[in-house]
């Protein structure tokens, strides 16, 4: 992938901060990274949405719609959902919400997204896994097959191995370890 280096570079400078941290998985780090502040961006959303939709083809994946848990995996799941009208066939995109809502239709999947169809989950970064599992929970719940997660960053903290520990297959577009190196 051409643009994992200039999306390294951009997380680097947008969305890594030093100090200390209370992370909502409830551990305390050094660092936070607030991919936000890069997928939001335009320029985040230019390469993450290629980066993104490369990954997902090079996984050998085909789904209809990509998206996870809002708010993370929206900006992900948009911007992949548009590089794919450069670059067809097109990938629609959905958001899960945490509840269901309370009023209209009561969906807890918003967007485009029809049951029975295959998707992929998109986490913007996995630290426990969390996030990612309780859109997969959602998804199922609605008949989605599951091909795989997604991540922009991998926080090397046991996130992907307890997702892959229930079988799904997780790519990853960087790292903690690389993010956190300097580059001269």
């Amino acid at each position: 992938m051409g643009e994992r280096p200039d999306l390294i570079r951009l997380l680097q400078r947008r969305s890594v901060s030093h100090g200390e941290f209370l992370l909502a998985s409830g551990k305390r780090s050094t660092y936070y990274i607030d991919a936000r502040r890069t997928t939001m961006s335009a320029e985040g959303q230019f390469v993450i949405g290629r980066a993104g939709l490369n990954a997902i083809r090079a996984a050998g994946w085909a789904p209809a719609s990509v998206g996870g848990l809002t708010m993370g995996a929206d900006p992900v799941a948009y911007a992949i959902a548009r590089a794919s009208i450069d670059s067809p066939p097109t990938v629609d995109a959905f958001s899960v919400r945490k509840d269901p809502k309370s009023h209209g239709t009561g969906r807890r999947i918003e967007g485009v997204f029809e049951p029975h169809t295959p998707v992929v989950v998109i986490e913007d970064v996995i630290t426990t896994g969390g996030s990612a599992l309780r859109a997969a929970e959602a998804l199922r719940e609605e008949g989605a097959t599951i091909l795989g997660v997604l991540a922009v960053v991998d926080r090397e903290e046991g996130g992907r191995e307890a997702l892959e520990k229930l079988g799904y297959h997780v790519v990853v577009l960087t790292t903690t370890t690389e993010l956190l190196h300097v580059v001269s």
